[in-house]
């Protein structure tokens, strides 16, 4: 009995110790390497770009309050399409006196700015199409849209109130694109169809041609000399010299 128990430890004993030995001698698992995150893309932040781009500070003042900014943001963010915006600077604001912006609702503001960005990313190259499918619809949607004109390679735009170009490209870059024009996009859906008409241009003052000097006969009378007559005292000495003349010939006969 005793050594039956005896038996049965040693072997429990050797059952663990190879058991341990097995463990110690086995490699451990190999890990594969955990991949790299992805890197977040590099989206355009729109509101320092237009801080540092140019005098845009009243149109981004608007987008701003309006919060249109969030609209456009989202729009490069979010989408595969991109986003459009045209930004007026901030001389166009100063310049705009009718019609007023003052008099505008919340909502009618809002669509103000609205219609300066379209839901799509255009390069300038892509106007030249895009106006062969006017009107093109903006943010603001409904009748809120744009006529697109390609002159020579120079992008006009229409909305109406408002005929300007595109000045310069502040940044192009799929999917943001941000171009400069010096008027603000006015729509017929805010302000009317009574547009009034564009001033003409001055006239040119005209000039009197300068008149041709007298000729010397006109409608058969003579015209009088411009030249300056010879006075008396001037017929006196030419008669004195010419008789002195004659004395001094009349002279050399006598001799």
């Amino acid at each position: 009995m005793d050594f039956s128990m005896i038996f049965t430890v040693c072997s429990a004993l050797l059952l663990l110790s190879s058991s341990s030995a097995n463990a110690q001698t086995a490699s451990p698992p190999s890990l594969s390497p955990t991949p790299a995150p992805a890197p977040a893309p590099d989206f355009v932040n729109l509101t320092d770009l237009l801080t540092v781009a140019g005098p845009f500070h009243t149109f981004l003042g608007y987008l701003q309050s309006t919060k249109v900014i969030d609209t456009f943001q989202n729009q490069a963010n979010n989408t595969e399409e991109g986003v459009t915006i045209f930004v007026p600077k901030d001389s166009a604001f100063s310049a705009q006196k009718k019609p007023s912006l003052s008099n505008l609702t919340e909502d009618q503001l809002k669509s103000l700015i609205l219609f300066h960005g379209l839901p799509h990313y255009y390069s300038l190259a892509e106007f030249r199409n895009l106006s062969l499918q006017n009107p093109i619809p903006t943010f603001a949607g409904g009748q809120y849209s744009l006529n697109f004109t390609d002159v020579s390679g120079t992008i006009h735009i229409g909305s109406g109130w408002t005929n300007t170009k595109v000045s310069s490209s502040v940044h192009s870059s799929d999917p943001v694109a941000v171009y400069q024009v010096d008027k603000l996009l006015l729509p017929e859906a805010i302000f009317g169809t009574d547009i009034p008409p564009t001033p003409a241009p001055a006239p040119t003052p005209d000039i009197a041609p300068v008149a041709d000097a007298p000729s010397a006969v006109s409608d058969g009378k003579v015209a009088p000399s411009s030249e300056p007559k010879p006075s008396s005292s001037d017929r006196i000495i030419n008669w004195g010299i010419f008789i002195q003349i004659v004395l001094a010939i009349s002279g050399g006969f006598l001799f």
